[in-house]
């Protein structure tokens, strides 16, 4: 089974750097297509240069015409090939996070006092959520949707379908306004909700709400997990290569109200005290006018699946029903070492498309010696740090945090956005990507030509990476998104366990 990784790994980086080649190549090709034009008519004209009028010239062109000709067309044909096998750019133009209204928001102390009036814990469950939110990392202001802040609480599916239309309604209107976008210029659609899918869809939803027009495409993602929102991005860029001159909706959000636990099985209550109520939307393009204007050119997508490897892996993460018949999601022990798993995989994949050569040469070097050679040096993981820089990493928890600063080897600067996002929104699942990002944004971070890099986990188990580029330094004024009330008071600090005082 090693051997048989290791071969794929192999095979997957020197795919990636065939890629690269390729890109390189076809780049350049203007240039040779001049030289070789140059030559071609070099050739027709003697080298004593004896051609000393313009009709001695055109003579001698018309001596010549059928190979005139034949350059000519091929020259054509090249640059028709050059302009058809380069991709269309992905362009993103702005995006917009749902900030809820103040009447959602939770302390740690009132979740808590909640939870013990809302459902049916035993005492052990109690003293659990509570010990897991005080190492959660989260802070006193998350939210939660209004049918769970009601007792007793109203989990149906009028009340989930309220909000998620609440989030939806709210970011897409944001957007828009925005970029001032019309609806009927928008021709890709996708939502991503990997809990809650009603029928219509919510994609069907946006079509009817903004009346887009009716040749619309329109994708509705579920069962992706959290790593979803990257998902929905790799399709609409290949959705974009194909629909020519058009925009793309992005929203990826997920429902709270049908899925907190109210049972006392241990897997399923870590889920109560970290997932929270949030949603973002996003506009890309593939119109060359809109690179002025754009925020972010999508460099690369990434997708790793693990699910094939091993049951471990695809199991990890499940919602089912407890001995009560209570309905949760339930995170296995094995989860930190699944993810560690599938984020090496994703990074062996990505790196050949975006480290210096030296940073691979390393990589490739211990893999070799410790494979081939059986000897007993340490994996070497590549510096991403020396080609990104900015890492949105998705704000699963803090233990998910803090394993992925130790293994990439980041800074407090690096995991910022991410600790940051999960302390005043929480885990918003694969809408907390773009939290992070309007985060680096409100701080003024993003320069001219930065690349950043968005990490997202999910279940199945899959880890999906995009990397994007900066066309131009974010400074959109005052303009901070969902960070506009709470930008002057962070960053702070998160100690690892911060007790709760239920009392208080």
């Amino acid at each position: 089974m090693a051997d048989r990784e290791l071969l794929r790994t192999v095979m997957q980086a020197t795919r990636n750097h065939a890629r690269v080649l390729y890109h390189r190549l076809v780049g350049r090709l203007p240039r040779i297509l001049a030289v070789t034009l140059l030559v071609v008519a070099s050739r027709l004209v003697p080298t004593t240069f004896a051609l000393s009028s313009l009709d001695a010239f055109v003579m001698q062109a018309r001596a010549n015409a059928a190979a005139l000709v034949a350059a000519a067309a091929a020259c054509a044909t090249a640059a028709y090939a050059y302009v058809m096998s380069r991709p269309r750019p992905v362009y993103l133009v702005d995006l917009a996070g749902y900030k809820p209204a103040a009447a959602h928001e939770s302390t740690r102390a009132m979740s808590i006092r909640h939870f013990g009036r809302a459902g049916q814990f035993s005492e052990e469950s109690m003293a659990f959520q509570r010990r897991m939110m005080e190492r959660s990392g989260l802070g006193e202001a998350t939210h939660f949707p209004a049918s769970l802040l009601t007792l007793p609480v109203d989990m149906c599916l009028r009340t989930a379908r309220e909000e998620s239309e609440t989030v939806i309604f709210g970011v897409v209107d944001e957007l828009l306004a925005k970029t001032g976008v019309r609806p009927e210029d928008i021709g890709v659609v996708i939502v991503n909700s990997s809990l809650y899918s009603p029928t219509p869809s919510f994609s069907s939803l946006v079509v009817n709400r903004y009346r887009l027009r009716h040749d619309v495409i329109s994708h509705n993602i579920s069962g992706m997990g959290c790593s979803a929102g990257i998902i929905a991005i790799d399709l609409a860029k290949h959705l974009l290569q194909v629909h020519p001159d058009t925009y793309a909706l992005v929203v990826s959000t997920e429902n709270i109200t049908l899925n907190a636990y109210l049972g006392n099985y241990r897997p399923m209550l870590v889920t109560n005290t970290l997932f929270r109520m949030g949603g973002a939307a996003v506009l890309l393009s593939n119109r060359r006018a809109e690179k002025r204007r754009a925020k972010y050119q999508l460099m690369h997508t990434v997708r790793t699946h693990r699910g094939g490897a091993s049951d471990r892996s695809y199991a990890c993460v499940t919602q089912e029903e407890d001995d009560a018949g209570h309905v949760g999601v339930s995170l296995s022990k094995e989860l930190m070492s699944v993810a560690g798993e599938a984020l090496r995989t994703n990074i062996t994949t990505l790196g050949p498309l975006v480290l210096p050569l030296s940073e691979q040469l390393r990589f490739l070097a211990t893999v070799v010696l410790r494979r081939v050679f059986r000897a007993g040096v340490k994996p070497y993981l590549p510096d991403f740090t020396l080609a990104l820089d900015h890492f949105c990493i998705h704000a699963g928890g803090r233990g998910v945090l803090d394993e992925l600063e130790r293994s990439l080897k980041l800074s407090a600067w690096h995991m910022e956005p991410s600790r940051m996002t999960l302390y005043r929104f929480g885990n918003t699942s694969s809408s907390s990507l773009w939290y992070e990002l309007a985060y680096c944004e409100a701080k003024r971070r993003i320069k001219r030509g930065d690349r950043v890099w968005q990490i997202a986990f999910g279940s199945g188990f899959k880890c999906n990476s995009a990397v994007w580029k900066a066309l131009r330094t974010v400074d959109d004024g005052r303009d901070c998104g969902p960070w506009a009330q709470d930008l002057h008071a962070l960053p702070v600090h998160v100690p690892k366990v911060v007790p709760i005082d239920v009392a208080a």
